[in-house]
């Protein structure tokens, strides 16, 4: 145990997580768009609408994972 952390060093990891967070999120939302371009901007059927919006989330919320998992893993990493 290394002792209590700075307060440096908490305003430094709240500030990493807030950029893992909001990077994410925009990683995110541009992925569904991305995938879901053709449901939102398209003329398509209910079913093939349905389809491309889930496959739309699901790709986002990978991407939204990935994305804040390997921020932070990385700034763990630069911290040893």
């Amino acid at each position: 145990m290394t002792g209590p952390r700075s307060q440096n060093e908490r305003d430094t990891l709240t500030v990493e997580m807030v950029f893992a967070l909001v990077t994410a999120s925009l990683l995110a939302a541009v992925l569904y768009v991305a995938v879901a371009s053709p449901a939102l901007f398209g003329d398509l059927g209910r079913a093939q609408e349905r389809a491309w919006k889930a496959a739309a989330f699901a790709v986002a919320t990978v991407g939204f994972a990935v994305r804040l998992v390997r921020a932070l893993w990385l700034f763990s990493r630069q911290r040893r």
